[in-house]
């Protein structure tokens, strides 16, 4: 596989358009970490109003100018729009402004180029990045000369080279598109795998440059890479713990969120999304030193129901709790007892044996018993049941009815009921309060 090649941004000129439809301003902070973290030097950052977008150079041609005088006054070699362009307004503001122009998808692009080290990563992000150029293919011919006149003649060299790349890049996507449905297959066994044993697994989830890292070094003692930037971590990591009262679990640390998370990148990562998706438990890591931190909350809820994971239990985690004097690191719980936040501080450790005990707590709350009533025709889900391992106990009543008493989570319950054609649902014995939460298998192909 060839590698993602990238180079450092370097000298950059920032922009960043305020629309009336669009709510964005915040967004300009985070552009500037964006650009540092592909190795930006921020030279200087052109902020405008527009009513409406420019269709040939989204800003105008006043504010292009402008844009130009800053690009030669810092001697830039790149400039960035916090907003997507397309192929017609890259390449006019290219040729009028005299470097380069990306927009926010290209340098999120850039980014994860840098961050990706394992196989699955690296092609994720090539596929992205081939599928954000394929409508950009033009530009890097415009310099060839059409053929004129002519009978018969169906264009020049430049028409014909497209052509040849634009077949390039579609065997090159159905090829990765190939390789990543092997690699999906293989972490698909390894869920299955997990779900037969009845292994829950607990993601990471949060805003990027939250410390999920971090905190997901110190509790399971491994090594991710972890650094003050934005995506220092893009490969899943899986690690296995034991926890009391629920046995062995399996932690997974996941790619960090941002605003206006680009769909490409949820459609190429769709095999590490997954793993947030079937996760049993999500921790939100949540910076509760940062300014913005209800933003923060609010865009990562808002790509969580991008990627049709928020109906999965989640557990707010406030980092960085020994920034905050006022904030006791522990465990926060709801009128009813059950916990919904935990203070801690993964650079001193402080709430991580809280922390561990309301991920015990939730996870224990999570798995329902109740008792069936089997007969002989019900070889096939007595089977499941056992293949999933959540038979407690077996025994027999005066009739020779076969009663198992069952500890199960909703969720199998519901995918067991499927699969059982609703018998699951008609053998169920002594079931009053029984939770049949999720009705439907997700299909993460809905979101393509």
């Amino acid at each position: 596989m060839a590698e993602v090649e990238f180079e450092p941004l370097g000298a950059s000129v920032l922009v960043h358009v305020e629309l009336p439809q669009a709510k964005n301003q915040e967004d300009l902070e985070e552009l500037h970490r964006l650009a540092e973290s592909a190795g930006g030097d921020i030279k200087d950052a052109v902020v405008c109003r527009r009513n409406a977008i420019d269709p040939r150079t989204y800003v105008g041609s006043g504010k292009v100018e402008e844009i130009a005088d800053a690009v030669r006054a810092h001697d830039a070699k790149v400039v960035v729009f916090n907003s997507p362009l397309t192929p017609a307004q890259e390449r006019n503001l290219e040729k009028e402004i005299g470097v380069r122009v990306m927009d926010r998808i290209a340098l999120i692009l850039v980014i994860f180029a840098m961050r990706a080290r394992t196989y699955e990563g690296k092609l994720q992000v090539e596929l992205a990045q081939l599928r954000y150029e394929q409508a950009r293919l033009v530009r890097g011919w415009t310099h060839l000369e059409r053929q004129k006149g002519g009978f018969g003649l169906r264009g020049g060299p430049g028409e014909t080279q497209i052509e040849l790349d634009r077949r390039a890049l579609r065997e090159r996507i159905s090829a990765i598109k190939e390789d990543l449905e092997v690699v999906a297959r293989r972490r698909e066994q390894n869920r299955q795998e997990r779900k037969k044993n009845a292994v829950p697994v607990v993601s990471f989830v949060g805003y990027t440059n939250a410390g999920k890292s971090t905190l997901f070094n110190r509790l399971t003692r491994s090594e991710v890479y972890a650094a003050d930037q934005l995506f220092a971590t893009l490969d899943p990591t899986l690690r296995n713990m034991v926890l009391p009262t629920v046995g062995k679990v399996v932690f997974a640390d996941t790619v960090g969120f941002i605003r206006h998370l680009p769909h490409e990148l949820v459609a190429a990562f769709r095999a590490t999304l997954e793993e947030t998706i079937q996760s049993d438990l999500l921790l939100h890591i949540i910076d509760i030193a940062d300014q913005r931190i209800e933003d923060n909350i609010e865009a990562v809820n808002a790509v969580l129901t991008q990627i049709k994971a928020d109906k999965v239990p989640a557990l707010l985690v406030f980092n960085k709790s020994d920034l905050k004097e006022e904030v006791a690191a522990g465990i926060v719980r709801d009128e009813s007892g059950k916990p919904v936040r935990v203070n801690v501080s993964a650079r001193t450790g402080a709430g991580l044996d809280e922390l561990l005990a309301a991920v015990s707590e939730l996870l224990s709350l999570d798995q329902c018993k109740f008792e069936l009533k089997l007969g002989y025709q019900d070889g096939k889900l007595r089977a499941m049941l056992c293949e999933l391992k959540a038979v407690e106990s077996l025994g027999y009543d005066e009739t020779g009815s076969e009663h198992v008493k069952i500890t199960l989570k909703p969720s199998d319950a519901s995918r067991i009921d499927k699969l059982s054609k609703g018998r699951l649902k008609e053998c169920l014995f002594n079931c009053d309060g029984i939770p049949w939460l999720q009705e439907e298998v997700f299909d993460f192909d809905d979101i393509d």
